[in-house]
């Protein structure tokens, strides 16, 4: 076809191509959002990455000033130490470059000393172009007037990976393929660079990362890097510090405890009191008083005290705990541990897991009565009981209050008690811990939910849960679902987890005795 020659037709013609070109290169705002959201959850990643180095240091440093492991942290803390040194020249190299790359996106540096930009009123996020093309080609590219901030982030990742290899060449042998910092390759010449891998084939580090690369893509690809920094950090730390022992919690207060072996007893039974120390440490033991008169040690710090009950009615025995706190200040604690002695002849009801009864399960108890079964009488309100003789079943449907009514020998006694729901069980994948290692999460099939603490053996079921993938290897938020504990659904997410991904499992629902209800569920980030 021709082209026009009327002047007026050659600029519609014109502007079409250029609308055609723009429309090409636009970036859809869902993708843009997309970056943002890994961006801040490798922001998060990295957060709670240093939070466990900080640990380790601490024990560390704990463990040299130990004479029991003094010797062994005097060898592994320098190596532990240049680690932490090396990693923090690298993230401060990084977070530059990110405040580079903002300015060149049109951002406007407020404050130099903490990176902060011009923010918008409205939205309070910081003002640059995030769908910019041309910010990151420009800083990081090696052609004609760009800075160049490619080869030389490329060679700054690879010198920091050997260097942190050269600390220990056992872990360097151990731990050369799975380092999270990648391995580089030789190029023609025999330099180490990195090479990505394509569907157009291998490009260079600087243009397969930065060409053409929007604004809020490449921070986020800085803030992945800065992700596999700190990993690479946490996994020579914790491999030092294994070397010296495992990390240590240094008590930094303490406090007076009593306990007593029961609050009621029938005369001639033994009251046991016990007290001492919460935290308690060899270097500040404690004075003990019960009843008046001093008491004697024990190997674990704790005074033991027995008296048998007399009388009936209500008793106080006065306990008064003498110690240093944590700086080093006498104090005094004064409890008084109180009891009751029955009198002989009533009746009595005992639960034999709590003092509730739980909806859905049953509770059992022992009752007891001064006089032959067949002159008592048990019944209940707001639950029902079963059983004969002494060992009965409470079952319970409602939250609220219940009592159980014995009738010995004409006389009448209420038992009261409190009716509880049975308390959200744990949502759990593997060892249950918010961090763990993406190799530990690939190998778990199944998903859980446990009771704690809780002296009934019930089982809940995992029913159902929504499931989001985020993070390091998901470019966009991946929204599924589960119908069961089993994991298998999905393996095709799971599979691509890698350091630095976030797995949420939000909407538990699980299926117990007392039926169907949604638990809380947990965000798993990986490293």
């Amino acid at each position: 076809m021709a082209l026009p020659k009327e002047p007026r037709q050659k600029m519609i013609n014109l502007m079409y191509l250029v609308l055609t070109a723009l429309l090409a290169l636009n970036v859809s705002s869902e993708i843009l959002n997309a970056f943002k959201v890994v961006d801040a959850s490798l922001k998060t990643s990295n957060k709670n990455i240093n939070t466990a180095d900080s640990t380790l240091m601490a024990s560390f440093k704990n463990k040299l000033s130990d004479p029991n492991s003094k010797k062994d942290a005097a060898i592994w803390y320098p190596k532990a130490e240049s680690a932490t040194k090396l990693t923090e020249s690298i993230m401060k190299y990084i977070d530059s470059l990110k405040v580079e790359l903002k300015k060149e996106a049109g951002g406007v540096l407020v404050n130099p000393k903490t990176g902060e930009f011009e923010k918008d009123p409205e939205t309070g996020e910081e003002k640059y172009k995030i769908d910019d093309l041309d910010a990151a080609t420009r800083l990081f590219g090696n052609e004609e007037g760009g800075k160049n901030r490619g080869p030389e982030l490329e060679k700054r990742l690879i010198d920091y990976r050997n260097a942190m290899l050269s600390l220990d060449e056992a872990f360097a042998k151990e731990h050369v393929k799975t380092f999270p910092v990648d391995e580089p390759v030789k190029d023609e010449k025999g330099k180490l660079v990195y090479k990505i891998k394509t569907k157009e084939g291998d490009k260079d580090f600087t243009f397969g990362y930065f060409h053409m690369t929007p604004t809020v893509a490449a921070l986020t690809l800085l803030s992945k890097f800065q992700n596999n920094i700190k990993n690479a950090e946490n996994q020579m730390l914790s491999y030092f510090h294994a070397k010296v022992g495992e990390v240590q919690v240094k008590f930094d207060a303490y406090s007076a405890m009593v306990g007593q072996s029961s609050n009621y007893l029938m005369p001639g039974e033994e009251l046991e009191i016990t007290a001492g120390l919460g935290a308690y440490s060899t270097s500040n033991k404690p004075t003990v008083m019960i009843a008046g008169a001093a008491q004697t040690l024990d190997a674990d710090g704790k005074a033991s005290y027995k008296i048998k009950a007399n009388g009936s009615g209500s008793r106080t025995v006065p306990v008064i705990v003498k110690y240093k706190n944590i700086q080093g200040v006498e104090e005094t604690k004064t409890i008084d541990v109180k009891y009751t002695v029955g009198t002989p002849g009533g009746a009595a009801v005992m639960p034999d897991k709590m003092n509730v009864f739980y909806i859905g399960v049953d509770n059992p108890v022992t009752i007891g009565s001064p006089t032959g079964w067949d002159k008592t009488n048990v019944t209940m309100s707001n639950g029902t009981i079963s059983g004969q003789g002494s060992v009965r079943t409470v079952r319970v449907s409602a939250v609220g209050n219940a009592s159980i009514n014995v009738i010995a020998d004409g006389k009448s006694t209420t038992f009261p008690f409190r009716v509880k729901r049975i308390p959200d069980p744990v949502f759990k994948v593997g060892s249950g811990k918010i961090r763990m290692t993406s190799a530990e999460f690939k190998a778990q099939q199944y998903c859980r939910a446990e009771l704690e603490n809780f002296d009934f053996d019930l089982r809940y079921n995992v029913v159902g849960s929504t499931v989001f993938f985020s993070g390091a290897n998901f470019p966009n938020v991946v929204t599924t679902s589960i119908t069961s504990n089993n994991l298998g659904s999905l393996q095709q997410y799971i599979s691509r987890c890698g350091p630095g991904s976030v797995v949420t499992f939000d909407q538990v629902r699980v299926q117990g005795p007392d039926g169907v209800r949604t638990i809380e569920g947990k965000s798993i980030a990986l490293f």
